[in-house]
């Protein structure tokens, strides 16, 4: 279905408003400079009821993004945290993606944007497994994109910003049409930094490694996830520089993010990874997420918010 033609709710600038109706002009400052920032969250049905996954995290970052950028947002936390909340429930949704959205307004053109007012919207809708069904078991094909992932001096990188997502698309459009299924990127140094909108994790002798974000990776909040579940699960994880060709010798794999969730790697640049398919780590390990998104473990209940 066309994201655009639908029937339901967005909320934009403070209200709901009919899903067709939520516009904006065409000479939108961030739709020609790039300059906005977002939020990929989602929601589970749960046992009790839909459950937004750690929406407090996510919205603090969306403000850090924000403030990253010296956009200064008319809505604090608490209200943005609602929206969210008031989304899912007036769309009747009972897991869902939710994109919050925070862009400079159309009063002028031109580099300058200090005097144009700032937005925020946030949709929601069903969007089941980012990188298919089946490849959360058997896994996916990985090729190292030709484009470099930022510098950190060129961009802010540490701010999840629409504009960085130009190389995402790059790297993605390169792989995907010579076969694979997404990029993997490098830092300026040369050594593994993220996926295209993903971090990626090894194992090795049951260890797992993970760039470190000081090298540009997004300090994704799935990662987070995934390494506090790691090492509840007893698993050493180290975040550090790691080279391509240690991924190419791993037990395995896997991506995180959003949209990804735990996603295990089969290949990488044609060099197959351990089985060839999820392995038993990446198994636990994803296993421990989804009871953890979808309410079937308490320990993990202050990360859920319940949509009432």
């Amino acid at each position: 279905m066309n994201l655009a033609d639908r029937d339901g709710f967005i909320w934009q600038d403070g209200q709901l408003v009919d899903w067709r109706d939520a516009k904006i002009h065409v000479l939108t400052h961030t739709l020609h400079y790039s300059m906005g920032v977002f939020e990929g969250v989602r929601a589970y049905e749960t046992p009790n009821g839909t459950a937004i996954f750690r929406l407090q995290d996510h919205t603090k970052r969306l403000l850090n993004s924000a403030k990253i950028y010296q956009m200064k947002v008319p809505f604090d936390q608490a209200a943005l945290e609602q929206a969210q909340i008031d989304v899912v429930r007036e769309n009747k949704l009972s897991s869902c993606y939710l994109r919050p959205l925070i862009w400079i307004g159309s009063e002028k053109l031109g580099i300058a944007a200090t005097n144009n007012t700032i937005h925020a919207a946030v949709a929601a809708w069903g969007w089941g497994a980012y990188l298919g069904e089946e490849a959360m078991a058997k896994g996916i094909r990985v090729k190292t994109s030709s484009f470099t992932h930022h510098h950190p001096n060129v961009t802010m990188c540490k701010a999840k910003a629409s504009g960085n997502y130009t190389l995402s698309i790059l790297a993605h459009q390169e792989v995907a049409q010579a076969g694979y299924d997404e990029a993997m990127l490098m830092d300026p140094q040369g050594y593994v930094c993220q996926g295209s909108g993903e971090n990626v994790f090894l194992i090795k002798d049951g260890v797992l490694h993970t760039p470190d974000i000081a090298g540009g990776a997004l300090d994704g909040i799935t990662r987070q996830t995934v390494i506090t579940i790691a090492k509840d699960l007893g698993y050493d994880v180290v975040e550090r520089r790691i080279t391509r060709d240690e991924f190419y010798i791993a037990d395995e794999a896997f991506f995180t993010g959003t949209a990804a969730e735990v996603t295990p790697i089969r290949e990488y640049d044609d060099r197959v990874i351990g089985c060839g398919s999820r392995g038993p780590i990446t198994t636990e390990i994803q296993k421990t997420f989804f009871d953890a998104v979808q309410g079937k473990n308490d320990k993990y209940a202050h990360w859920l918010t319940y949509v009432k």
